[in-house]
């Protein structure tokens, strides 16, 4: 299993907009759309990374946590899908359900979203304030597939917690681990 870390991305650095469909309902979205009142959460992920099945249900949870608070989830995959076809938008719908994501789950097809972002691996987590300036860019928690360390999703959380809060953004912001994205 392969090991890629995230690129930096700066605080205070505005969200590259976007325009790219939803998998689920075949709509396109912007970010602007998308976008919570308080805080926005952009995550690249895919179908078939261990590490982001490792995550699942506790992306699941902190979206069904945090969303009724004005944060918005945004979960987007930037795979090829000539090589990596699990990776395909039928398959991100069927995802979708069985993981009951409670977030769009826009593809990126041309993965100049993903450029934008700087985005590097899967997962990949992006926390925006109610401007789109960046707070955070780092890992969810120390929890990694056979590591046995539990998902609990406590970076990620005392990052939201200090959006909520009006208090500054965390200091330490370790980068996320993950399988790379698959480019095209």
């Amino acid at each position: 299993m392969a090991r890629t870390e995230s690129n930096e991305f700066a605080v205070g650095k505005k969200a590259p907009d976007f325009t790219l469909v939803n998998t689920v309902d075949d709509k396109k979205y912007t970010l602007n759309d998308l976008k919570g009142s308080k805080g926005t959460v952009i995550m690249f992920i895919c179908n078939h990374c261990p590490f982001v099945i490792h995550v699942n249900s506790a992306l699941v949870q902190l979206a069904n946590d945090y969303q009724q608070r004005g944060i918005a989830f945004i979960a987007i995959s930037a795979n090829d899908i000539e090589n990596y076809p699990q990776d395909a938008p039928h398959l991100m719908k069927k995802v979708t359900v069985e993981n009951q994501y409670p977030f769009p789950y826009l593809y990126d097809e041309t993965q100049e979203v993903a450029k934008a972002y700087d985005a590097a691996c899967t997962p990949d987590f992006y926390v925006f304030d109610a401007d789109l300036k960046s707070i955070y860019h780092g890992q969810l928690d120390d929890s990694r597939p056979g590591n046995e360390k539990p998902v609990t999703g406590k970076d990620m959380r005392a990052a939201l917690d200090n959006l909520l809060e009006n208090k500054p953004a965390l200091e330490n912001q370790k980068p996320s681990v993950g399988c790379g994205i698959k480019w095209k």
